[in-house]
């Protein structure tokens, strides 16, 4: 198991941020750590890397008890935090050496380390460059590369696109894609796209408390209901559908595209009748929700 939380509580003052949490997350997966403002979120993620204690509750990262081994389960913890602490007036290929050697890598070791992080991360270009010169894109790789210095296995990543440009948005997602092969990933974002882009699993907290643990293709499943798009070859008369009793809705989208909206998954009676009626489909699949509307639906307030 690479991260273990049990029954996680963190209180400032009367305030309760976090309200006995419990996760696992298993090696080689991308965790997508969701939850309006103020829901706990950022606390939560620095008491696994143990830069915040935990009033209650047990935080392991590869077996490692953070509150018992501090030190020592930073050696495998890789950490961008939502605002990212770069030394502006530092150019990157030496800010990159600083930071290996914390981890006390020196020689020729942090030689070679630095070299395929600026390889990895894009920074060739920008390697002999002020940090402070840098676009926002390209100091979120500098901040991803500090967090990879030291080839932790599990990564905490707190708001890591927050702030950029659609291009540098994908270049980002791209890049935690490339570099979390053999790696934990625990991503805290409030772009519900990002999630569905890069995410296996999606743990969901409000007000302090879990309010979801599931994997994302689970999540926007819709229990209730089934839609299903409808390609045609040329337009053709569907309005059969709706006198169907287990269809609660068919709406025309295009010429040759519809929607129908049925209380189970009825692509089966579709496909037969377009045989025995002569329709030609081009296509019947299943819609799924979104991500975005899973998370309004629980995090709302009521």
């Amino acid at each position: 198991m690479s991260i273990l939380v049990r029954d996680l509580t963190k209180n400032f003052g009367s305030q309760t941020a976090v309200n006995n949490v419990s996760f696992e997350i298993k090696k080689g997966n991308i965790v997508g750590f969701l939850g309006p403002n103020g829901a706990g979120k950022s606390t939560t993620m620095k008491m696994i890397t143990g830069t915040l204690p935990a009033d209650s509750g047990q935080v392991e990262v590869d077996g490692i008890d953070v509150a018992l081994q501090p030190l020592e389960v930073k050696k495998h913890i890789g950490y961008l935090p939502e605002h990212n602490p770069l030394y502006l007036d530092m150019y990157v290929h030496e800010f990159l050496r600083f930071c290996g050697g914390i981890y006390g890598l020196s020689g020729k070791k942090l030689k070679n380390r630095v070299s395929e992080l600026v390889d990895l991360c894009g920074l060739k270009k920008e390697q002999n460059k002020q940090i402070g010169t840098l676009s926002k894109g390209y100091r979120q790789r500098v901040g991803l590369a500090q967090a990879l210095v030291h080839d932790p296995s599990v990564l905490i990543l707190d708001e890591p696109t927050t702030g950029l440009d659609p291009n540098q948005i994908i270049e980002i997602r791209n890049l935690i894609l490339s570099i979390s092969q053999d790696k934990t990933v625990l991503l805290s974002t409030h772009i519900m796209q990002e999630v569905q882009a890069l995410c296996n699993r999606a743990i969901i907290i409000k007000e302090g408390k879990l309010v979801a643990d599931q994997a994302v293709s689970e999540l926007t499943e819709e229990k209730e209901k089934f839609t299903i798009k409808i390609e045609l070859e040329k337009h053709a008369d569907l309005s059969f559908w709706t006198t169907h009793q287990e269809v609660n809705s068919l709406k025309l989208v295009t010429e040759t595209e519809y929607l129908l909206e049925a209380t189970r998954d009825i692509r089966k009676d579709i496909f037969k009748w377009a045989t025995q009626n002569d329709v030609d489909l081009v296509g019947i699949s299943l819609e799924k929700g979104n991500m975005e509307e899973v998370f309004h639906k629980l995090t709302q307030n009521n």
